[in-house]
Order: structure tokens, then sequence, then C-alpha cells
């Protein structure tokens, strides 16, 4: 356990490492509860037979992974050391907690959205978890403001700029959302945590929508008459 990472870091590391190891004593059926589902049991399912939506999964489901694929989480969290460390100690704990939180729910948010629809239309109501809308998110903000920062990707291991690397995720997932060719992958919750990512770091900024940035003062200096 890397103990010399920022606190903040450090504690969503471990929390979401806790969560899979519940899922994996407990078995997943007693987590469900913390997943995120869709609103089709209650809209479209009068059977009742999938489990109820619930606003708290909106984060909790964040911190859960699937207990058989260990992967999931392991490149996430790689994805939340990386990122997330640097990103905390430009930002500080409360304004980094409070952005990765905010791409946790918007990417839950997202993905409510759109599996509520799919439920709508006939197809049977399934579960999110795992952390990527938030690193995601990050991802995105290490791209805004370390935008010429060299990155190392691991398959293929290819260097390339931060920004670069940032188009090029966004580009492919929102190509894999749109086609359907990687099913059981939420592609537009990782959109959705980059998408509420840019909107937050826009606010901070005041920049639009939110605010316009006051025009530059292009009058000449005042002479100082001695």
């Amino acid at each position: 356990m890397p103990f010399n990472l920022p606190r903040i870091t450090k504690i969503l590391l471990i929390a979401n490492i806790v969560g899979f190891a519940l899922q994996w004593l407990l078995g997943d059926a007693r987590m469900q509860v913390f997943e995120l589902w869709p609103l089709g049991d209650s809209l479209y399912d009068p059977s009742g037979s999938a489990p109820s939506f619930m606003p708290w999964q909106l984060l909790t489901y964040g911190f859960l992974h699937d207990p058989s694929n260990i992967f999931h989480l392991a490149f996430n969290m790689l994805a939340l050391v990386m990122f997330g460390a640097p990103l905390e100690y430009t930002w500080g704990e409360r304004r980094f907690l409070t952005y990765y939180l905010v791409c946790v729910f918007g990417a839950g948010l997202c993905q409510l959205l759109v599996g509520s629809i799919a439920v709508s239309q006939g197809e049977l109501a399934y579960r999110t978890v795992g952390a990527s809308g938030g690193v995601f998110g990050l991802l995105l903000a290490y791209g805004m403001l370390f935008p010429n920062q060299r990155v190392m990707l691991l398959f293929p291991p290819i260097p390339m700029k931060a920004r670069t690397l940032v188009i090029l995720y966004g580009v492919f997932e929102l190509s894999l959302g749109l086609t359907g060719l990687q099913p059981g992958v939420a592609h537009f919750a990782h959109l959705g945590g980059m998408l509420f990512g840019w909107l937050l770091i826009r606010y901070w900024r005041g920049q639009p929508p939110f605010g316009k940035r006051k025009p530059p003062d292009r009058r000449p200096p005042l002479r100082v008459v001695r």
C-alpha cells in the first residue's frame, strides 16, 4: 500500500478495496442494494424481479466492482493513484473530494438515464458498478490542468500528451457507446463522469455556461506625471 499518497486519494483507494472485499466475502447478492439499478423495476417491471433503485446508489456504486473481475478494480485504482494524487496536491483535499464525488454522481446519473430508457424498451434491468466514472473525470481534469504532461499508455505502451489522451479516450468511449460494439461496459457512465467534471471545472473558473470572463483591458496604461 503506497502510504505516501495524499490523504483523500488514499481513503478512496482503501474504500474501493474494502467494497470489493465485502462483495467477495458477503456475496454479490447481499450488496445489490448498493449497486446502481435502473428505474425499470418500478416503472416497467411489474413482477418486481429486478432490485429497486435507491438514491444512494448514485454514489455507492462507485465503490463496488465485479468480484469476479479483479482487473477492473486494479486498473481503476492504478488510474486513481496516477491522476488523483497530483490533482489532490494541486487542488487540496476538499476540492479534490468534491470533484471526484461529483464525477461519480454525474456518471451514475447518465447511466441511470441510459439504463432506464433501455429497460423501458424491453431490455432486462442490469446493474452498474465501478469507479470508472470518477476515474474518467480525473483523467479529464488531469488533461485540462496538465495538458502537455507526457503520459504512457499501458496497452499499447505509447507516450503522448495528457490532452491527446483525454481526447482519444473521449472519442473512443463515445464511439463504443453509440455502436454497442462492447456490451457490458457503461460507456455513457464514463462519458458522464467526464462531462460533469468538465462542467464543474468551468464552474470553478467562472466560464460559460456559468459565467463570462471579463474581456482584457486593452486601454493604454495611464501615464504617470511626476
